[in-house]
């Protein structure tokens, strides 16, 4: 059963060299692993493309499950229509701080982000990112959190994902 969706940066991050890489923490990448195989993280074929640039033993196993991972548009399992009206609206609503609209200036959210909140939407499920939450609102600056925040979608921190499977070291 799906638990969570996961955009790129909530497991890149964390796996880089500079946080928590994958050879010194492998208890932990081990555990993150296991919830991949049982089936409890959702993503869509966007980020699943993106997810296949991680290295190492976690982009190995986002590669070996990738039927676990992506939910297909095509699929009768889940809700797509439904998920599909979301990221139609979303692009809509949210069109003033996407950056592929907007001269791909730095600090606005991508498409590819805005479709992950979409899943989750349409999934009811936390969007799990290593984005922070602009310290300050700008007219046009938004990222994962905030459009989380706006279309009422929990998001998680990596740590609080860990947090929220009792994961510890």
């Amino acid at each position: 059963m799906k638990k969570y969706c996961v955009d790129m940066s909530g497991f890149s991050n964390p796996a880089s060299e500079e946080y928590m890489p994958q050879d010194i923490y492998v208890s932990l990448w081990s555990r993150v692993h296991n919830l991949i195989i049982a089936g409890t993280i959702a993503v869509n074929a966007e980020i699943f493309d993106e997810m296949t640039h991680i290295t190492g033993p976690l982009g190995e196993c986002i590669k070996e499950h990738k039927k676990s991972l992506v939910l297909e548009i095509d699929a009768e399992d889940w809700d797509a229509s439904g998920y599909l009206k979301h990221a139609v609206r979303m692009q809509n609503d949210h069109q003033k701080f996407i950056r592929e609209f907007n001269g791909n200036s730095k600090g606005m959210i991508g498409l590819n982000d805005l479709s992950i909140i979409a899943l989750g939407k349409a999934l009811k499920l936390p969007v799990v990112s290593m984005e922070k939450r602009k310290s300050h609102q700008s007219a046009t600056k938004r990222g994962i959190p905030d459009i989380c925040d706006i279309e009422s979608v929990p998001h998680l921190t990596f740590n609080d994902f860990l947090r929220a499977e009792g994961i510890t070291l």
